[in-house]
């Protein structure tokens, strides 16, 4: 009896934390909200976060892309090929890609690439008492610090995306036509039939935007808060690995259920 009451009380101190963790986050979106726009009046501290984070992680999303598009057009065409339509393997492979693994997968490799880097800056500047001098300075650290960073990665996670997506179906392309003997014809015609830029690539364009946007706040508000020690530090980096990635299977599932559910 002894130990199901400890383990009601465990569950109930996580519960509470979380709890107090999500209206924390909610708090800190709210102030951050009202800087995001006067950001903008420094657009060269965005442009350089926006190379920070996109452009330097532009190698692993290119070759993840590639890869992912090699293993869909081979495991498509030996499925496809039992059904004899090895036809259609072009507009799975674009589908697959845009609708799905496009943004998630980006989604998850920025998380773990740039979206800790961003935390683990801002938590080494808080160790340092940088936000602090800002803060001496009469300069405000969620506009001057906060605010580039946010839109750096709210920029750059469906740009990264949608370079995933291109260099995906290019890799279709290859083991498809290339290797395997599909028509380029029928390829190519298939996802131009049909995909719709509505349904299809509107809509995955729309998820990568969402999970730009709940990437950058997990990464900055976990930097935020950390904790000025080391391990403080090394705590909030991975915590925004694993809440990104769960925030981001979880809005996918959701978003997912509302746009092609039907």
């Amino acid at each position: 009896m002894r130990a199901v009451l400890d383990a009601i009380v465990r569950l109930g101190r996580v519960a509470i934390g979380g709890a107090v963790h999500a209206g924390s986050m909610a708090l800190f979106a709210l102030r951050l909200a009202v800087v995001l726009l006067p950001t903008w009046t420094r657009p060269r501290d965005v442009a350089q976060q926006v190379y920070a984070a996109g452009v330097l992680s532009l190698v692993i999303i290119l070759v993840a892309g590639g890869f992912v598009g090699l293993v869909l057009g081979l495991q498509g065409y030996n499925i496809l090929n039992k059904f004899n339509a090895t036809e259609s393997l072009g507009v799975m492979v674009a589908l697959s890609l845009v609708r799905e693994l496009g943004p998630v997968v980006a989604a998850l490799l920025f998380a773990g690439r740039a979206g800790s880097a961003i935390t683990a800056e801002i938590a080494l500047m808080k160790t340092t008492e940088q936000l602090a001098a800002l803060e001496m300075m009469a300069v405000d650290p969620m506009r001057r610090v906060i605010g580039p960073r946010f839109w750096g990665a709210l920029i750059s996670v469906p740009l990264l995306a949608a370079m995933f997506s291109m260099v995906g179906i290019i890799g279709g392309y290859l083991i498809g036509v290339v290797v395997l003997g599909v028509d380029q014809a029928s390829f190519w015609g298939q996802i131009r039939e049909q995909m719709d830029p509505w349904d299809d690539v509107a809509e995955g364009a729309l998820k990568s935007v969402a999970f730009g946007a709940v990437i950058a706040l997990i990464s900055v508000f976990e930097g935020y808060r950390a904790e000025p020690t080391a391990s403080g530090m090394a705590r909030a980096t991975t915590q925004t690995v694993v809440l990104s990635s769960l925030a981001v299977l979880g809005l996918d599932f959701v978003m997912t259920a509302f746009m092609f559910g039907a």
